[in-house]
Order: structure tokens, then C-alpha cells, then sequence
């Protein structure tokens, strides 16, 4: 996109918070006409974004083989006890998973987004018990297939695909809170189809839409807080949206990406198993 910023070969973006932030400072993006939206109030206010708003949330938390892990995990520190010794799956930095675990584990030894030292203590703790890294979020299905791992950090709507395809998984929300990154949608700059860019994205937002989107096989988390929760995410995530701001942890992806680089080499350097 930078490198055809005159001609963009595509019209819309969406972005996890991390690539979202580095679009906008590069200018690739235009501003939402808000004061046109008909739906922009009704999100809730992490999604009202004015550089493009967020369509749904996506939920991290612990996922487990119930065939193989009988007692149903309830910590982020389940994930060092001794019994899954080579049997954990974690994701690298290069995905907003990894870099989201990394943040709540140093969170969870006194650390921060802006103090992450405590988050490679405890990722070099846990190298004994580490089967694997996988290299994105989607790995971990074929890995979790392979019985290659029994235990890890997931995507809640990863794992609800596998589930839907037959593997043995489960998701659970870790007490300490599941952690929440926002998907957002964009109107690219340049573009010649704005009105056609901000047709679609209404439509994103509506709560017809986002309350299909809700159900199976998407099972994505609404923003508009139009849409009443419900199916499986009223049932393993918040029965409301006053619920879910009180279960997720949202993160502060500014601070992240001013060290998510350094973060990523030291980590492919230093975490191999």
C-alpha cells in the first residue's frame, strides 16, 4: 500500500491495532465521515475510532484439548504447571496474539506495555514445557490436530472454527481477563470509491449485519451495542457489552508498537525450541 499510495490496488483495509496504527501514521488511510454515520454513536467507545471505527473484537484466551486436559484451565498460569511440560503451543511476536500474550504475562509479574522484561522471564520459564511456536495464529489448529500440543493461547474465533471442523478444543476466558484487540476498517487513501468504501463499512457497523455476524460459523464479537449478545459468546465470552468491558482487557497498542520490533528479534533469538 505505501508503495502504491498514488494508485492503491485496493480501496478498504482492516486492521488489527497494531498494523492499524502504523497505517494511519503513514498517511494511508482517511478519516471516517462520522458526522455521516448513522450507526458510528452506537458503538461502544473503544470502537469509535475516527481513523476508520472497529467492526468486531477478537478475544484471546486459553485454549485446551479437552480429550487430553481433563480439568478445564481457569489461569494464564496453568500454562506452567508441570503436567503440560511439552505440550504448549504459544505464537510468535509477529502476530497480534503473540505480542498480546506477552504483554498480560509480564502484566501478570509487574510489568506493562512499556515494561515487558517480566513477560521474557516467564516466557524462558516456560520454555521446558513450550512442543512448539507456531508461526500464526492458524497453526496452532493443525498443531492442536497433530496432538503436537494439548494447551495454549488462542483466538476465540480460531478455536470455534476448529471446533466446527471436528477438532477436539476448547476455549476458556483465564480469569486475570481474556485479553481484546479490535479489528478496524478503513477507507483507504486515494481511493476512488469512497462512497462505495463507506456503504460497505455502514453496513459492517449495522447491527443487522453485526448480529448475523454474531452467529455461527463467525461468531464475532459485535461493537454495536444495538446488537444483544448472544449463541456462544453470551455463553463463553460477556452477556453484554457492559460484561465484556468488564472481562476483556483492551491494550495499549501505541506504547506496544514503539518497542514490538526490538521485542520480535530478541524473541526469534532468544526463544527456540
Amino acid at each position: 500500500m505505501t508503495a502504491a499510495r498514488a494508485n492503491p490496488p485496493i480501496d478498504v483495509m482492516l486492521h488489527d491495532p497494531g498494523p492499524a496504527l502504523v497505517a494511519i501514521a503513514n498517511d494511508l488511510v482517511e478519516p471516517y465521515p462520522t458526522d455521516k454515520s448513522g450507526y458510528y454513536k452506537d458503538l461502544i467507545a473503544e470502537a469509535q475510532e475516527p481513523a476508520g471505527p472497529a467492526i468486531f473484537f477478537q478475544a484471546v484466551g486459553l485454549t485446551y484439548n479437552p480429550d487430553k486436559v481433563k480439568k478445564a484451565p481457569t489461569s494464564w498460569e496453568d500454562l506452567w504447571k508441570p503436567e503440560y511440560k511439552g505440550k504448549v503451543g504459544i505464537t510468535n511476536l509477529n502476530s497480534t496474539l503473540g505480542t498480546g500474550f506477552l504483554v498480560e504475562i509480564a502484566r501478570m509479574h509487574g510489568g506493562s506495555e512499556a515494561n515487558i522484561e517480566p513477560g521474557f522471564k516467564a516466557i524462558e520459564a516456560l520454555k521446558p514445557s513450550i512442543s512448539a511456536v507456531a508461526s500464526n495464529p492458524g497453526q496452532l489448529a493443525t498443531l492442536f490436530q497433530q496432538g503436537q500440543i494439548d494447551i495454549s493461547p488462542g483466538n476465540f474465533n480460531a478455536i470455534q472454527i476448529m471446533k466446527a471442523r471436528g477438532v477436539a478444543v476448547e476455549f476458556v476466558a483465564p480469569k486475570e481477563k481474556a485479553i481484546a484487540f479490535k479489528t478496524t476498517i478503513h477507507i483507504v487513501k486515494n481511493t476512488q470509491a469512497k462512497d462505495l468504501c463507506f456503504a460497505l463499512i455502514e453496513a459492517a457497523l449495522s447491527p443487522d449485519v453485526q448480529a448475523k455476524l454474531m452467529e455461527s460459523p463467525y461468531l464475532i464479537v459485535p461493537t454495536n451495542t444495538k446488537v444483544k449478545m448472544g449463541g456462544e459468546i453470551a455463553k463463553t465470552l460477556a452477556k453484554d457489552h457492559a460484561d465484556m468491558k468488564n472481562k476483556f482487557v483492551f491494550q495499549d497498542w501505541k506504547k506496544i508498537n514503539e518497542q514490538r520490533s526490538a521485542w520480535i528479534e530478541r524473541f526469534n533469538r532468544e526463544i527456540k525450541v
